[in-house]
């Protein structure tokens, strides 16, 4: 059975009075760039916190032509850089090609994801590079959530330094979720298209310049999402949701979810060739976020946030209806044993409950972990709220959260160890908590090891920061000038 999820772009616009929410309340974009000592609320700011707590989002500079999806605003980070007792935030605007262009025309010019694309000035959609952050080589890279170019930005001064292409080497673009290991230096991507080969894998070393590079044929073009990385495999994800192009090809963008195929995992050597490719098989599902994975007895495991199915659609659904369904998300903890003498593939359901934006101690990326620190989705709000901030248990699968409170919702927290520490639980998680009664930030600091007693520290945000999508934390050691 096949479910079609249409987005279609010659859908009649929303009716009057269909206000689109995540353009209201905590998703109101903000207009300015500005810098600010933040203010100690409550608690204490640990004298030992030390680093760049970051987050990318979506920020339209201009009002968007036509219907607006989430997705499809310009790129803003949030940063906010601990040093010596002190907290400072700024924000910025990613000065992407795309950015650049509305600017200069001080209007919007490009169509979002809702609508066709050929209209737009180069006839596809704009990279906003608004998904994602990561840091490689002393440079901040904010990536984009269909690939793209990745965009280089002062880990400091936040602004934009220009498109990375790792020395001429990068041959293609580059996908959202890519993963660095900390412990060689690496960076491992993937991206995909229309054409074979429909998936493409690469890696950065260590010096900042592309080692390798493979194509990897799929039965047709796929809509990936992230990956994992073990010390010495990559794991891709070949999922039974994809682009309609019967529906591309009428200027229309449909997501097809196909229950008859199975979800499929390739395994490849970090350093080796398509041949070397190990296909496992396992229920159909789609995995936006994968938690960590590493080797074990013979086996490669990976933890993921898992979703069963994009949640169905009634065929009149308004574009806006079917947005909001689309972000609906739905995700539980589970666990996937990839056997590599029998090739078997082996599931676990560890959690039920609905959580999604994980994260991990960073430099343990490849090799096992415990702890999971998740971003809790509400079961009540029609857009994608995180009402809390739970740590999940792999172990004794057992879960313990912190709430945020009415009507305050958070965002992706990010590890920051304390420095000199080993353990996966011994620093802070750190997140932005709008507070959607009074239209406030704050931005909440919480002990890993005792995470539903709240917050250590509370800091005071002079002016609103917006909802937004993942983030990440750098060591202040790893920071220009920074020292060890």
């Amino acid at each position: 059975m096949t479910l079609h999820l249409d987005r279609s772009a010659v859908l009649a616009p929303a009716p009057p009075g269909e206000a689109n929410p995540y353009l209201l309340g905590p998703f109101e974009p903000i207009r300015e760039e500005r810098t600010a000592l933040l203010t100690v609320l409550d608690g204490s700011l640990p004298d030992d916190l030390n680093g760049a707590y970051v987050r990318n989002g979506p920020n339209p500079q201009h009002a968007p032509v036509g219907r607006y999806h989430w997705f499809d605003g310009d790129g803003m980070v949030h940063a906010v850089h601990f040093s010596e007792g002190q907290a400072t935030y700024r924000n910025r605007w990613i000065r992407t090609d795309g950015f650049v262009s509305e600017r200069d025309a001080d209007r919007a010019i490009y169509s979002g994801i809702l609508e066709p694309f050929a209209a737009n000035p180069d006839g596809h959609e704009k990279d906003t590079a608004n998904t994602d952050l990561i840091y490689h080589r002393d440079r901040l890279l904010a990536l984009w959530y269909r690939s793209g170019s990745p965009y280089a930005l002062d880990p400091v001064t936040l602004e934009t330094v220009g498109k990375e292409d790792f020395r001429r080497s990068l041959p293609s673009e580059l996908s959202a979720h890519a993963k660095v290991d900390e412990q060689t230096g690496e960076l491992v991507f993937f991206d995909y298209g229309i054409k074979q080969p429909h998936l493409r894998y690469g890696v950065v070393g260590s010096d900042g310049v592309v080692s390798d590079y493979v194509g990897i044929e799929l039965p047709g073009p796929r809509l990936p999402h992230d990956m994992a990385i073990t010390e010495h495999w990559s794991i891709l994800m070949d999922l039974p949701l994809y682009a309609d192009p019967g529906a591309g090809a009428a200027g229309r963008h449909r997501l097809v979810f196909d229950r008859d195929l199975p979800s499929r995992f390739a395994l490849i050597p970090r350093h080796g060739g398509a041949s070397e490719v190990r296909w496992f098989e396992a229920k159909p599902c789609y995995i936006y976020h994968s938690i960590n994975a590493w080797e074990e007895d013979g086996a490669v495991i990976m933890d993921v946030c898992r979703v069963k199915q994009p949640q169905p659609l009634p065929a009149d659904a308004s574009p806006l209806s079917k947005m909001l369904s689309y972000l609906r998300l739905d995700a539980h903890v589970h666990r996937y044993r990839f056997d590599l003498a029998s090739g078997q593939t082996t599931e676990q359901v560890l959690d039920d409950d609905n959580m999604e934006f994980p994260s991990i101690r960073q430099d343990r990326q490849g090799r096992p972990t415990r702890y999971a620190y998740n971003m809790h989705i509400s079961a009540i709000e029609d857009t994608l709220l995180f009402d809390g901030l739970t740590k999940y248990d792999t172990v004794a699968q057992q879960a313990e959260t912190y709430w945020f409170g009415e009507g305050r919702w958070g965002s992706e927290a990010p590890f920051a160890p304390r420095p000199g520490s080993s353990a996966e639980d011994d620093g802070y998680l750190i997140s932005y908590v709008c507070d959607e009664r009074n239209q406030s930030s704050e931005v909440h600091i919480v002990d890993a090891a005792a995470i539903s007693e709240g917050p250590v520290c509370r800091l005071g945000i002079p002016f609103r920061v917006p909802l937004g999508f993942h983030a990440t934390w750098i060591d202040g050691w790893r920071l220009p000038g920074g020292t060890a």
